[in-house]
């Protein structure tokens, strides 16, 4: 997407049978629609074709990795929802994430999450997420402070290792490996276990798995996740890490 002014609207639609028919998954029903908008120079039919693919991107090398927009795409089909472009070269861009409508009472969220099977933390707990890409970041944060983890978090390496050295009881280090700014992210983790040699270490990466750790090698107490990934199985490897 351009990074011209957006503008935000919310609204409500009912989608017919052909339009849900037309769209796989997608039930017919009330959804709530999220549009995010811009007047940027906008996209063309082959890009938009492209654009929720993971690591497709159409920024130089080193500035981006194509992982946001298929990430948000993720959580909308995981939540039975939907995504779409409208977007014209010349014109800007409009994105829309359909959501199912929930009438009825609003679930707690401790309630909610048990009834999924999504595993919660112990009193204190504290997860420490490093990754260029603020849209990962936030995602990863909201799901922990919604299982009741206390998250922090750091866009590159040196910046973690200043929360690492000023900050005691972090239980699990999430990084990226792909870091900017001269450190990545086994380098962060080799650094900050050398204050804290039992630090768990939990690596997420587009990469091959081998080649991101260095030839696979991973020490006790490390593991590693591929990008993207369901916010299920990230719950349960960081319960697995921090138990």
């Amino acid at each position: 997407m351009p990074t011209s002014p957006a503008s935000y609207n919310y609204s409500e639609v009912r989608l017919p049978c052909p339009y849900a028919a037309a769209h796989g998954d997608l039930d017919p029903g009330d959804y709530v629609v999220l549009s995010v908008s811009d007047t940027g120079t906008g996209m063309s039919p082959e890009i938009v074709a492209r654009a929720f693919d993971p690591f497709f991107t159409t920024k130089p090398l080193g500035a981006g990795t194509g992982l946001g927009l298929s990430m948000v795409y993720g959580f909308a089909k995981q939540s039975s929802g939907h995504l779409r472009i409208y977007s014209e070269v010349g014109q800007g861009s409009t994105i829309r994430i359909y959501l199912p409508r929930h009438r009825g009472v609003v679930a707690d969220p401790a309630a909610r999450f048990a009834t999924i099977g999504m595993p919660r933390a112990e009193a204190g707990e504290t997860v420490l997420i490093v990754d260029d890409e603020s849209a990962i970041r936030v995602l990863v944060r909201e799901v922990l402070a919604e299982l009741g983890y206390a998250a922090l978090e750091a866009e590159d390496g040196s910046h973690a290792l200043k929360i690492l050295r000023s900050t005691n009881g972090i239980n699990l280090l999430i990084t990226d490996v792909g870091l900017p700014n001269g450190m990545n992210g086994r380098q962060l983790a080799d650094a900050a276990r050398q204050n804290q040699h039992d630090l768990r270490v939990l690596f997420i990466t587009g990469y091959a798995e081998k080649a991101a750790v260095g030839n696979g090698l991973l020490e006790h107490g490390m593991d590693v996740m591929t990008k993207p990934f369901a916010l299920h199985a990230l719950a349960s490897k960081i319960r697995e890490m921090i138990h």
